[in-house]
């Protein structure tokens, strides 16, 4: 006669397949759940990406199209009449501040450099013919914008920043043969100049440099 399992026995074999069958679905539930994070996850990410090149190709375009915008109230001179010869006496130029002409063999140091004080046109016209745009205020010049403008051009090379006190304008920005008045740091065509002109197609002289010359002031 068979023996019969003891009732305590089944219960307790009972109880384990149970527990290993919950365990079991709680494995697959966590396997679900990691993979479905997973998957978000590298979505998320790649969408993330495609928004940042999208925003970053965006951003290019806007650039490129401002780039070819006409600027408003911009006076151009012809570079063809603009002499290029190194003398070390000072130049009578036709403008204030000049946007080109004969110059001072030595350019202004044109790093993103902000001088506090008046610099000789000479030098900073050398800085021009090197694709330098030129940042220039007079009194008239609110200090706010002033600061604004010096943290613009700290940041950017090829450019440079004095005061010019008997200028027309206020705030007016130069490049060789390139010339405009703007209303303060955030009329958009301050962006718009700096990305035209520096290093801009106007330069007679593109690639030389910007250091290595007088911070003379």
């Amino acid at each position: 006669m068979a023996a019969h399992p003891n009732p305590s026995t089944a219960d307790r074999r009972a109880r384990i397949e149970e527990m290993r069958r919950a365990e079991k679905a709680r494995e697959r539930r966590n396997r679900i759940i990691t993979i479905t994070l997973s998957t978000v996850v590298v979505a998320g990410l790649v969408g993330f990406g495609a928004y940042v090149l999208d925003k970053e190709s965006d951003e290019k375009a806007q650039e490129v199209a401002s780039a070819k915008a006409p600027i408003r109230d911009e006076k151009s001179w012809d570079p063809k009449k603009l002499g290029r010869n190194h003398p070390t006496t000072p130049v009578s130029y036709p403008m204030k501040p000049p946007v080109g002409g004969d110059h001072h063999p030595v350019w202004m140091n044109c790093d993103g450099d902000v001088y506090k004080k008046p610099i000789r046109n000479e030098n900073a016209v050398h800085s021009l013919e090197h694709g330098a745009v030129w940042v220039t205020y007079n009194g008239k010049a609110p200090a706010a914008e002033v600061k604004k403008l010096e943290e613009k051009v700290g940041k950017t090379p090829y450019t440079l920043m004095s005061p010019v006190e008997d200028q027309a304008g206020a705030i007016m920005l130069s490049a060789w043969g390139k010339q405009v008045t703007v209303d303060g740091a955030d009329d958009p065509r301050v962006n718009q100049f700096f990305t035209k002109y520096v290093q801009g197609p106007q330069t007679p002289e593109p690639g030389a440099a910007c250091t290595g010359g007088t911070g003379q002031q």
